[in-house]
Order: C-alpha cells, then sequence, then structure tokens
C-alpha cells in the first residue's frame, strides 16, 4: 500500500481500497470491519463539510474579509504576512483548507502583480498557514475528524470541537511568527510564469475529474473537448518540454489560449481549478445569500462547539447546515455531488477498515513493541516523540489520512502496553498527520501551490523543515502539559 501511494500508480482511495478487499479476501477482517468506516460519523462529516465548504466559496461572504486584508500600496513582504496570514488561518480553522487556498490564490496573485512582488514569496506561506489553522479545531482538516471517529469505534470520548486547539494554537502562533519573521528569505523570487496581460490567457490546474487523467495529447484532444489551445505545461515546478508525448496528470498546470466564454463555461466545473489573468471567476452574489452563509457557518461552529451536552454533535449541525444551503441555492443543489470529493471519502473508509486489519492480526501489537524497544525505556514521553516523528513522515510520502489511520493502531497498542492513557498519542497523531509542511505530496494545498507557483520539491524542503521542528517541539512540550498519560 505505502509503495503504490508513493509510486501514485492509482489514487490514494483505490490503493487503500484494493487493500481492504485483499484483507477481506483472506479473511483478516469480516464483512462489516470492511465496511463500517462507510457508516462512520466522522467519514459523512467529512462529506457534508465538503458541501458547507462550497456554500462558503459559491456565496462569495469571505471577500469582503479578503479585500480589506491586503495592502493597497507595496509593503514589506513581512508585514504583508502579518496582514494575511493570521487571517487564512483562522478562517482555515472552520472551513476545510483546500477552498480557502483557492479562494485566497487569484487574489494574492492578482495583488502580487499589481504591486510588483513574486507570487512565490505567498504561496507556499498560504498552504502553511491553512494548515496551521486546521490544527486548531475539530472541522479544521479532515485528518482531526478521522482520529476523532476512530477513537469513538474504540470507546474513547473523542475530541471536543477546540480540544487540539490547546496545542494547535500554539502550533499556529509559533508557525505565523516564524513565516512572518524568516520564511521569505528562504522562498525563491523567480516568475515560473509568463504575465497572463491577455485577458484571453487561461491558468489552470488540472483536478482529479479531469477526463483525460493519464492520456497523451494525442489521446486527449484538448482543444476539440473545451475549445482552447494548450501554450505549454507545467509539472513539479518545471516545464514539459516534450508537448508531443505530454501525457495529463492531476494538479498538473496548463497556460491556455482561450476564447471568453471559457470561464464562463468551465468556471464553477470540478475539472479545473481556475485562474485567469489573476483574477478568480465570479459572478454577482445576493448579498443576503452572502449573510445567511456566514451566519450558517457561525451557528454550526456554535451549535458543534456546545452540542454534546445536548446530544448533538459536528455531523447533526453541518447536516442541517448543508441542507438549508442546498435549498436556499447558496450551492447548485442538482450539482452537489461535484462537490464532494470522493477519493478522499473512500480513503477514510478504507482506512479504517487498515486500521482494524491492523488490531486484529496483532501488527499494531508487534510495532507498538518495537516502538518501547527502541525508545529503551518506559517513559511514555520518548513513545510519544517517536510516534510524532513516524506519522509525520509517513504524512509526507502518502497522504495524511492514510497516515492517521496506520498510527492509530499503533498508539493505542503501545498506549495499552504501557499502561498510560492513549489521549496523549492520539493527539501527537492528529497534530502529526497534518502537519506537512516538507513535502508537496503529503498535503493537497501544498500539491495546489506547488502547481501553480512553479515551485521545486527542495522549496517546500527549506521552508517548511524549520515549521516542521517547531510543530514536533511544540507537541512535544505542551501535550503532555495538557493531556497526561
Amino acid at each position: 500500500m505505502v509503495y503504490l501511494l508513493v509510486k501514485e500508480y492509482l489514487r490514494p482511495g483505490l490503493v487503500l481500497f484494493s487493500v481492504v478487499v485483499v484483507l477481506l479476501g483472506t479473511g483478516v477482517i469480516s464483512v462489516s470491519d470492511a465496511l463500517a468506516g462507510f457508516s462512520n460519523r466522522g467519514m459523512i462529516t467529512v462529506a457534508l463539510l465538503f458541501l458547507v465548504s462550497e456554500g462558503i466559496r459559491a456565496s462569495e461572504c469571505l471577500k469582503p474579509i479578503m479585500r480589506g486584508l491586503f495592502p493597497s500600496r507595496s509593503d514589506s513582504i513581512s508585514r504583508s504576512y502579518a496582514a494575511i496570514l493570521p487571517a487564512v488561518a483562522a478562517i482555515s480553522a472552520f472551513v476545510n483548507n483546500t477552498p480557502i487556498v483557492v479562494i485566497f490564490i487569484p487574489h494574492i496573485k492578482a495583488w502580487c502583480r499589481q504591486v510588483g512582488v513574486s507570487v512565490k514569496k505567498f504561496l507556499i506561506p498560504l498552504s502553511y498557514a491553512a494548515i496551521l489553522g486546521g490544527m486548531c479545531t475539530l472541522i479544521g482538516t479532515s485528518t482531526n475528524l478521522v482520529v476523532h471517529g476512530l477513537m469513538i469505534d474504540a470507546g474513547l470520548s473523542g475530541f471536543s470541537m477546540f480540544e487540539l486547539g490547546k496545542v494547535g494554537a500554539i502550533i499556529a502562533l509559533a508557525g505565523t511568527i516564524y513565516m512572518v519573521l524568516f520564511i521569505n528569505r528562504l522562498l525563491p523570487d523567480d516568475a515560473p510564469t509568463p504575465k497572463s496581460s491577455n485577458r484571453h490567457i487561461v491558468e489552470v490546474i488540472l483536478a482529479s475529474r479531469f477526463p483525460g487523467i493519464q492520456c497523451t495529447t494525442e489521446q486527449f484532444d484538448f482543444y476539440k473537448h473545451y475549445g482552447a489551445h494548450i501554450i505549454s505545461a507545467w509539472r513539479d515546478g518545471e516545464v514539459v518540454d516534450d508537448m508531443e508525448s505530454y501525457c495529463y496528470k492531476e494538479n498538473d498546470k496548463l497556460l491556455l489560449s482561450a476564447e471568453r466564454h471559457f470561464v464562463d463555461t468551465w468556471g464553477s466545473s470540478s475539472i479545473f481549478l481556475i485562474m485567469t489573468n489573476g483574477t478568480e471567476h465570479s459572478h454577482t452574489v445576493a448579498r443576503w445569500r452572502q449573510l445567511l452563509s456566514l451566519l450558517l457557518l457561525v451557528a454550526m461552529v456554535i451549535g458543534a462547539s456546545v452540542g454534546r451536552r445536548g446530544g448533538t454533535d459536528m455531523l447533526f449541525w453541518a447536516a442541517i447546515v448543508a441542507v438549508i444551503m442546498a435549498f436556499t441555492g447558496i450551492f447548485p443543489a442538482k450539482r452537489y455531488t461535484k462537490f464532494i470529493s470522493w477519493d478522499i471519502l473512500v480513503t477514510i473508509a478504507s482506512a479504517f477498515a487498515i486500521s482494524r486489519a491492523m488490531i486484529l492480526s496483532g501488527l499494531a501489537d508487534a510495532i507498538a513493541a518495537g516502538v518501547i524497544t527502541l525508545c529503551n525505556t518506559l517513559s511514555p514521553r520518548f513513545v510519544l516523540a517517536l510516534i510524532y516523528i513516524i506519522t509525520n513522515i509517513i504524512t509526507e510520502i502518502i497522504t495524511n489520512n492514510a497516515a492517521a489511520a496506520f498510527s492509530f493502531p499503533i498508539a493505542l497498542s503501545a498506549a495499552t502496553q504501557l499502561g498510560v492513557s492513549p489521549t496523549p498519542l492520539l493527539v501527537a497523531i492528529a497534530i502529526a498527520a497534518s502537519a506537512s509542511f516538507c513535502s508537496p505530496i503529503g498535503y493537497q494545498t501544498n500539491t495546489i501551490v506547488q502547481g501553480l507557483g512553479g515551485y521545486r520539491f527542495r522549496d517546500f524542503v527549506r521552508a517548511g523543515l524549520p515549521l516542521s521542528v517547531i510543530a514536533f517541539t511544540v507537541s512535544m512540550i505542551f501535550i503532555p502539559i495538557f493531556w497526561e498519560f
């Protein structure tokens, strides 16, 4: 599984589901174990939050906030960071990270072009700020909901809305300070693409639903399907030299020469992330829809925060908000399935089954015993550090949700063998699985900004390694303080 995920032969969801089928066929898990993840509250909550996030994006209710963030003139990059990044982190704590990054990117690109600053100075910090904000609440990232769901399945109480914020907020604060003061010096300054001064030049990022994925330009005629010519293609920060043998791949960036109606036709499509002339495709949205979206988001957060006392949780409130948004037309109800990342849901559901298989087969116990032996001590703090490091390494090379599911049974078994509370170890997993700063692979927002910014792999290592060290250090200091073993 790990090998296939690293090599990216198949989508992560299909890789994990294939492993579940093998485990089912060989009798390691039962049918009920294999299907349990597909009815898990955490997985369904993630699906509903995709719809809520789409409602926030489609309503454009955040645009007035964003306009006030960007300086009106060329200011120092550090001061610009100080104005933009805390706001991104705060919003990302309550809205899915990916749409937040997609919403902010065109505004950042337009502002950078206006004031004459390289966009490369801002896209990686944008992704990092979104990740840091996601660590602070239960709904900030799907990873937190995955760990929460696994805890409930294991008979534990799970996390409250702001519980992870005890340590997540400190990491976010320390990480933001690091970015404001230092990250500018570690990021490249050159422009990766020609300036799009012509309004017929369109930049697109290929999404997973693009029908030509894994096809060559000869097998899939882009102009025939979309009426636009490909000027150039970019992958992993490098321009594709041989377009004749070029094979479309998810997250590739294409520079297109298109007609004016291209953006109107495909602007809200789920097969492209479209940026045109540095501005986002937009349309006029009724003021009442913007206000209603904000009120619903606030109501959902408050309801989920205090609702546990009355028997309701995030699933309950997310379902209500999603239905209201659909019936009021905040997002197109007839196309609601397009706003859900099904591969992520299959990944999460399959991860539950794989985690269960690790427990039933004894693999988790064996790895946990090895971790304890490797530490050469029964000190839970050493085990905490090693589990954090293992999870963080895995999330950098595969995916955050798969990393959390892999480490969860190991942490649970280690806690049992040590005779301590598993909660500190599980908090460490939630934080470490989200703290993907050194690679464009482990977190979707990193992958998106790599394509748009033309970053190389080493750019993430240079800028993200100090942030990873900060997240690890803060976690090791404060997790044992807030959650006793």
